[in-house]
């Protein structure tokens, strides 16, 4: 028999009207309308937040290939294509929905005017005017909103390009919004364009030219690639699934002490530097995903953590991977596929444990021009599965005061134990979670002669007990901690007398 079947269409209002509730913000709105734009084959992209109180409204212009009124009645119907449709490569959508949905989450009339050979096509949504007849048809207005035609002129006497227009911004400007929060949401604005689109934006060989009322900004690049302090910088690896090849690179990023004030800040990203770690997954250069840890883990699903906001993982997926991933309406969400997640979690361990590293001693103590091992002052047993930390007896100050102690030598030892077991291991990691960064050491803020006075007294009695030259003292207080940081202040250090071999 034939199934008995129904036409159930959706009541337009009421789907416009619950599509707005995708979870959009503001600036990912945007992003996804600067996606149609480089899709398009725009070379310049133009976002323009014009305030005029309840009446405000933004501007998104481009100079791409334009679409003729056949083409923009296609990319105003929602679910005009399909997501399992193939796509160009170079293509940057997927659902046929993100300009439809991205601008209706931020206001309730949206006109789109694209010029195309010449010819120039206008249509809108106005959830106003439908709501008018709430059992109504889905309804596509001809050309602008009275009162609108002004801000279309940017198309006029243009052979190509599209001109985004959103007004009655409910979503944005609300109960108590004034002029200085829209300043500010132009601000967090271009602070995620800059990290969205960096790869696109940077370099001599940059796709796109992005502005904000007219002014360009500056890429923001997660993995702070040239700088001169980052530690570490993986080869890229490679993986090949069925829908293509995924390619990662792992990095882990300078400590805060070996940057400037400024330096730290810029790199801390929109969301901040504990938010910011984890992976960035790209598609055709475009970020996806900027952090988080994509529910890997081993063996329960990581956490963003202070001890490991150094570590920054970059992923390149094909465009072909979508479904694979689960990439999500708004290009914010991805879920690596099982195959790969055994290969992603051996990098983000490596990564986590070298970034951890760097993090715990303020910029992992490095080996000396000549290779020489940091003669660290305190080292990590692990028995047992337990750790515990212990003063190294080898450390040049150590085994000083143990050499010179004489009888004293049980007194010094139980000293030295009793410091030890008395780490306030659980007071450290509670300031270290409060104030985002660990406590202060290796003598940083002191003054130099603070630094000196102890380094003197080292220096002494390398030279007189231990016998060594002037030279050898300064080679083995260049591989000490913390003085290697001090070159300087060792290369200052002289005995009266004593000349140096």
């Amino acid at each position: 028999m034939t199934a008995k079947t129904r036409k159930a269409p959706p009541r337009a209002m009421a789907m416009l009207e619950s599509l707005r509730g995708l979870g959009y913000s503001t600036a990912a709105a945007l992003a996804d309308i600067v996606d149609n734009s480089i899709s398009a084959g725009a070379t310049e992209v133009r976002v323009d937040f014009q305030w005029d109180g309840t009446d405000s409204r933004v501007l998104i212009s481009d100079d791409g290939c334009g679409m003729s009124d056949p083409e923009l009645e296609g990319a105003m119907r929602l679910g005009d294509k399909s997501p399992l449709e193939a796509r160009e490569s170079h293509d940057l959508g997927r659902f046929g929905m993100g300009l439809k949905t991205a601008s209706l989450s931020q206001c309730r009339r949206l006109t789109v005017a694209s010029a195309k050979a010449g010819k120039l096509s206008c249509l809108r949504w106005d959830l106003d005017e439908l709501a008018a007849d709430p059992q109504g048809e889905w309804l596509l207005f001809e050309g602008p909103a009275e009162g609108s035609r002004q801000h279309l002129a940017g198309l006029e006497n243009k052979l190509s390009g599209t001109l985004v227009l959103w007004e009655k911004l409910d979503r944005i400007v609300t109960a108590g919004y004034t002029v200085d929060d829209f300043l500010a949401l132009t601000v967090s604005v271009e602070a995620h364009l800059a990290m969205v689109f960096h790869r696109l934006l940077q370099g001599p060989r940059a796709r796109i030219r992005l502005l904000i009322n007219n002014r360009s900004f500056e890429p923001w690049d997660p993995f702070m690639s040239g700088h001169p302090a980052k530690p570490w910088t993986s080869p890229s690896a490679s993986q090949r699934t069925d829908s293509g090849v995924v390619i990662a690179q792992c990095h882990v990023l300078p400590h805060q002490d070996r940057l400037s004030n400024d330096e730290f800040g810029k790199n801390a990203g929109p969301a901040g530097w504990t938010a910011q770690q984890g992976f960035y997954v790209y598609r055709n250069e475009r970020l996806l995903v900027a952090g988080g840890w994509l529910g890997l883990g081993n063996p329960k699903a990581w956490n963003r953590e202070e001890a490991h906001r150094l570590a920054r993982i970059q992923l390149d997926i094909p465009n072909t991977a979508d479904a694979d991933w689960k990439i999500d309406v708004r290009k914010s969400v991805a879920r690596p596929p099982v195959s790969l997640r055994p290969w992603l979690i051996r990098l983000a361990e490596d990564t986590r444990e070298r970034a951890r590293r760097v993090f715990a001693y303020r910029g992992t103590p490095m080996p000396t021009q000549r290779n020489t091992p940091i003669e660290q002052a305190w080292r990590v047993d692990r028995v047992k599965g337990d750790i515990r930390y212990r003063i190294e007896p080898t450390h040049p100050a150590v085994a000083a005061v143990i050499a010179s102690a004489g009888e004293l030598v049980p007194l010094v030892r139980a000293m030295l134990r009793v410091i030890e077991e008395t780490v306030p291991v659980q007071r450290i990691w509670l300031d270290t979670a409060d104030n985002k960064d660990t406590p202060k050491t290796g003598f940083s803020g002191e003054p130099p002669e603070a630094i000196v006075t102890v380094l003197n007294t080292l220096f002494a009695d390398m030279i007189g007990r231990r016998g060594m030259s002037v030279d050898a003292a300064r080679r083995a207080l260049l591989s000490t901690e913390p003085f290697q940081n001090y070159p300087g202040l060792i290369a200052g250090l002289d005995v009266p007398g004593v000349a140096s071999t």
